[in-house]
């Protein structure tokens, strides 16, 4: 496969719980306002800057995305999309058909079990993926790459994983 295009999907930062405040609107906890960073620059050193997001509109994945973009050595266009809250890959999938070809490299900002289940349904289940399979933890991203379209996104190859604690 000749890669054309990279898609990087990110897990929200850790969330926090000691309120009681609906799921949509829990804000970071402390670590998450401290790993979200760490993310923004990994994916800048390593040359994974987006050319466009995707978040959900959740107050945690908002966040987090303010955060990882403050890294960054540039900020991509974002765009709010209450679809990605509670996505399963096919919302996710959806949301893409609609970026421009121009775009070379996309972030889709969600939550789990549906990071997860995107980046196995577009890489699939090989030794490959074996870290994704176990746990898509907080604070981590995927980076795939495709030759596919956004409109046409059918299949990718794992190309990076990180985990905050690495």
């Amino acid at each position: 496969m000749e890669a054309t295009r990279r898609l990087i999907v990110l897990r929200h930062a850790k969330s926090d719980w000691s309120d009681n405040l609906p799921d949509h609107e829990r804000p970071l906890a402390p670590r998450g306002i401290r790993d979200a960073p760490n993310l923004g620059r990994w994916l800048g050193d390593n040359g994974y800057v987006p050319d466009h997001v995707v978040c959900s509109t959740a107050r945690r994945t908002r966040e987090t995305w303010a955060l990882v973009s403050e890294a960054l050595p540039m900020k991509p266009p974002v765009e709010y999309d209450e679809d990605l809250y509670g996505a399963g890959p096919e919302e996710f999938l959806e949301a893409a058909r609609w970026i421009p070809g121009d775009v070379t490299t996309l972030a889709l900002v969600g939550h789990e079990p549906g990071v997860s289940e995107l980046t196995l349904h577009l890489a699939g289940h090989g030794e490959d993926t074996r870290l994704v399979q176990a746990k898509f933890p907080t604070g981590a991203a995927a980076v795939l790459v495709t030759a596919d379209s956004w409109a046409d996104l059918a299949a990718a190859r794992l190309d990076a994983f990180f985990r905050p604690r690495d």
